[in-house]
């Protein structure tokens, strides 16, 4: 007899950016998604490579968009941290070393194909273990881009709406978090 995972749950937030409950991740997004905690993370090679993903065509939310690294939700009761960490392990069996803090307070909407997201999402960026293995329900292709080149990209709006809005934010603070 095989174990049947919980349902995936999100953190719900209220405007100030306090816990007030959670939710199954499947119900949450919608046409008019609740402010849920989510992250994005920015993973770098030795080199100062991005490591740019092409989100799974099957994907809920931005199907087929080019985007960060990663993305996910903490679940209830785990650190932020943690999360990312895991994130990039199970999506792209990858590892990562100085993991750093880096937009505290992003938060956004968006909509596309009839939902919404609606996200608190802390930025983090840190340098990537390992050689990616993308897992193909989450993630179609990766490619690894210059700094500059993922700015082009997301000042001609090819990424997706949540890249768009960080690129230049990261790049306003790239000295605080970029030794390349």
């Amino acid at each position: 007899m095989s174990a049947v995972s919980p349902p995936e749950q999100v953190v719900l937030l209220d405007d100030a950016g306090r816990a007030i409950g959670a939710a199954d991740k499947a119900t949450v997004h919608g046409p008019t998604t609740p402010l849920h905690l989510a992250f994005s993370c920015y993973g770098f090679d030795e080199d100062g490579r991005l490591l740019v993903t092409r989100r799974a065509r099957d994907k809920v939310t931005f199907p087929g968009v080019r985007t960060n690294t990663c993305c996910g939700h903490p679940a209830p009761g785990e650190a932020v941290e943690d999360a990312v960490r895991r994130r990039l392990a199970d999506e792209l069996g990858l590892g990562a070393v100085d993991l750093r803090l880096v937009l505290p307070d992003f938060a956004y909407r968006a909509a596309a194909g009839g939902v919404e997201e609606n996200e608190r999402c802390p930025v983090y960026v840190c340098t990537l273990v390992g050689e990616p293995q993308a897992r193909p329900d989450e993630v179609e292709s990766v490619e690894w881009w210059s700094w500059d080149a993922f700015l082009t990209a997301a000042g001609a709006g090819e990424l997706s709406p949540w890249a768009q809005l960080q690129a230049p934010l990261l790049d306003a603070r790239r000295h605080e978090w970029s030794a390349r």
